[in-house]
């Protein structure tokens, strides 16, 4: 593997994508760690070390921005803005016959989604960096911060629209890198900082836990916990990469003299068919409640109940709805992703059928049925891996941050195994040997 990391750098091509990439990695971290005008830097560091951040509410933003969020720096959105947008554009796709028409198009198409996409996320940036100035403004960013450290002095009008426009540029720049790192450097450019912004917390996470650990100075639970993060990177690279192979034949056809097709190939059915989306989906439900009950100012019955059951997110109530929604979410984002009786139209249409199952509508039955029996593991793995961040915030206290598990080992392992994958490829088409042998 270090004579491939070796081989990669002397290829001068491959070279100048993976040092392109890593300047680009560069620039978005340090913009991570700029704050934006009109903040208060002392007063934010004095109430992140004093004050527990409400994880709850702002956790997996903050987490997808690389700890940019609390800091209230120029990347504080980070990319969740663009993931939203992503999100809501393959929804409308399935719903709106017009964008279904423009996906259908090809590359011209896709050309004309992603610019929507692009619109989408900066009118959701303005919204977001709306409500993250205003829940600064109120304090509700902070819990139990210190009574006089506030975190933006003046309030003014200008200020405000000053600090949602400054949010707003830098999601509109982290955009910007993704895409060039994608079309000049190695991977997907929003998956490479999704993977960088998960990856940077996780020394402190793990230190923090060396920390606050009491057998034999922390060490234990440490190792504790690195043993944990090693099996589930092994768990989720197993099912990650398990798949269902449906055969699929095509017939042999004359034109003139010379026949064409024959051939045997696959449908890879995945059985993780719906990847991230699921827990994403999710924890975003998760919060509008707690939200509510945030920013509704009242000590009624129903907000002390959604805040006893719904808030720390270690109740059997907020563990139970949290596994339904996901088990739920699986099963509804395969169905609108991908579609049996489109795959079956295509094959009858270019003289393809499954070995013992007749074209056309049985196909499309038979193709929806593994589909539906695949994803019941796929939504219960989902559901248990999104669960042990739950489990050990039980065992390590109820403010640790657990680095291992959930959405943050789901993204970092996608993300590197792609990324892994893309530069075999091109170390293949070169040497004829690949990253790993």
């Amino acid at each position: 593997m270090l004579t491939a990391f070796a081989r990669a750098f002397k290829t001068p091509d491959l070279r100048k994508k993976l040092l392109f990439t890593l300047a680009m990695i560069v620039i978005y971290r340090l913009g991570a760690h700029i704050p934006i005008p009109g903040v208060s830097y002392s007063n934010v560091q004095v109430c992140i070390d004093q004050a527990n951040t409400n994880q709850g509410l702002f956790g997996l933003v903050n987490m997808f921005s690389g700890g940019a969020l609390l800091q209230i720096t120029i990347f504080a959105l980070g990319i969740m803005p663009y993931i939203t947008a992503s999100i809501i554009l393959q929804l409308l796709v399935v719903v709106i016959p017009r964008l279904e028409a423009l996906k259908k198009e090809g590359q011209s198409g896709q050309a004309k989604i992603t610019q929507y996409t692009r619109y989408l996320t900066v009118a959701l940036a303005v919204l977001q960096g709306t409500g993250l100035v205003a829940t600064a403004r109120s304090g509700a960013l902070f819990q139990g911060c210190p009574v006089g450290n506030e975190i933006v002095p003046d309030q003014s009008i200008f200020v405000t629209v000053t600090m949602v426009l400054t949010m707003t540029a830098g999601t509109a720049a982290v955009m910007w890198l993704g895409e060039l790192i994608t079309d000049r450097g190695i991977g997907n450019g929003m998956s490479i900082l999704m993977f960088i912004s998960i990856a940077a917390g996780f020394v402190g996470s793990l230190w923090a836990i060396k920390e606050q650990g009491s057998l034999a100075g922390g060490w234990i639970e440490f190792g504790i916990v690195i043993l944990v993060g090693l099996f589930m990177v092994a768990l989720v690279v197993f099912v990650e990469q398990a798949q269902r192979r449906i055969p699929v034949q095509y017939a042999k056809r004359m034109i003139g003299r010379r026949s064409y097709g024959g051939t045997s190939t696959y449908i890879p059915l995945k059985v993780n068919q719906a990847g991230i989306i699921p827990v994403i989906f999710a924890s975003s439900l998760l919060y509008i409640p707690a939200l509510v009950a945030q920013f509704s100012g009242s000590n009624a019955g129903w907000v002390q109940w959604i805040e006893a059951h719904f808030v720390k997110g270690d109740h059997p109530y907020y563990i139970a709805t949290y596994f339904v929604l996901i088990v739920f979410f699986a099963f509804f984002y395969v169905a609108i992703s991908f579609n049996p009786e489109e795959v079956a139209d295509n094959m009858k249409k270019y003289g393809g059928f499954i070995p013992g199952i007749r074209a056309g509508r049985p196909t499309a039955e038979y193709l929806s049925y593994v589909l539906n029996r695949i994803t019941w593991p796929g939504s219960l793995y989902l559901g248990l891996i999104a669960l042990v961040p739950t489990m050990a915030l039980a065992g390590f206290g109820a403010n640790q941050n657990f680095p291992f598990g959930g959405t943050s080992i789901l993204i970092i392992v996608g993300v590197g195994l792609e990324t892994v994958k893309q530069i075999e490829s091109q170390l293949q088409q070169r040497n004829y040997e690949g990253f790993l042998r």
